[in-house]
């Protein structure tokens, strides 16, 4: 009876561990990951605001907007939406992998560039590191997002979302969910992982552009201005 007892007290204790240890990997995890990620985004904002503002200062049309070929995993444009704070910015990369989503908002290669004909599509994260698209679902019809680039602001609204399987890669089709359609209108796509805390699923934003502006005049003023609460 004593081995026992000293057994099922031995295999408590080593649950209990197991408990807290698995405890504090979801804290690392939920809040950690966000602490250091935020860190290293803001940064990278800091370091393309630095380098925009050395960049063409002209409203020229003939300004290249950005290289045909962007570096995999560089940083070349900030993603502002108001809807989710008058302070929020995040880098956008090039390309969508772990490492790369790891440290702000993706551009899935192949997809077109900012403001150009086509579908812009980028994805980021909804919980971890930085969660850059955690309230990807408050956005509303009509909102604004923003995308910097060195030449110019792209303003485009929100038009609608969808929620559909990670298999369904139509969503950044160059005509969203229309793949072989001929693209004519600027689409900006928004994907990010659904629900929150699973990869089930993903909750996709598709928003067109309205106007890009140069640079150097800068945006209107209120583009930024924070929307009223989603009802």
């Amino acid at each position: 009876m004593k081995v026992a007892r000293w057994t099922l007290g031995g295999l408590g204790d080593l649950f209990v561990t197991a408990g807290v240890l698995l405890l504090l990997f979801v804290g690392w995890q939920l809040w950690w990951t966000d602490v250091t990620a935020n860190r290293v985004q803001d940064g990278t904002v800091h370091s393309l605001l630095r380098d925009f503002a050395s960049g063409p200062r002209g409203s020229s049309a003939q300004a290249n907007e950005t290289p045909d070929a962007v570096p995999f995993g560089k940083a070349f444009a900030i993603v502002r939406i108001p809807r989710f704070g008058a302070d929020y910015a995040r880098p956008v990369l090039e390309g969508t992998t772990r490492d790369i989503l790891m440290d702000g908002v993706g551009h899935y290669t192949g997809t077109a560039r900012p403001g150009a004909v086509g579908n812009f599509a980028i994805a980021g994260h909804r919980t971890t590191y930085g969660h850059p698209f955690h309230d990807i679902d408050l956005l509303r019809s009509g909102d604004t997002i923003v995308i910097e680039t060195k030449t110019q602001f792209h303003v485009y609204a929100v038009k609608r979302h969808v929620i559909v399987a990670p298999t369904d890669v139509d969503v950044i089709a160059p005509v969203p969910q229309e793949v072989g359609k001929k693209p004519t209108g600027r689409w900006l796509t928004m994907t990010a992982c659904h629900p929150k805390y699973s990869a089930a699923q993903r909750y996709v934003v598709f928003a067109e552009l309205v106007k890009s502006y140069p640079r150097a005049k800068g945006l209107p003023a209120g583009t930024l201005a924070a929307p009223r609460q989603a009802g």
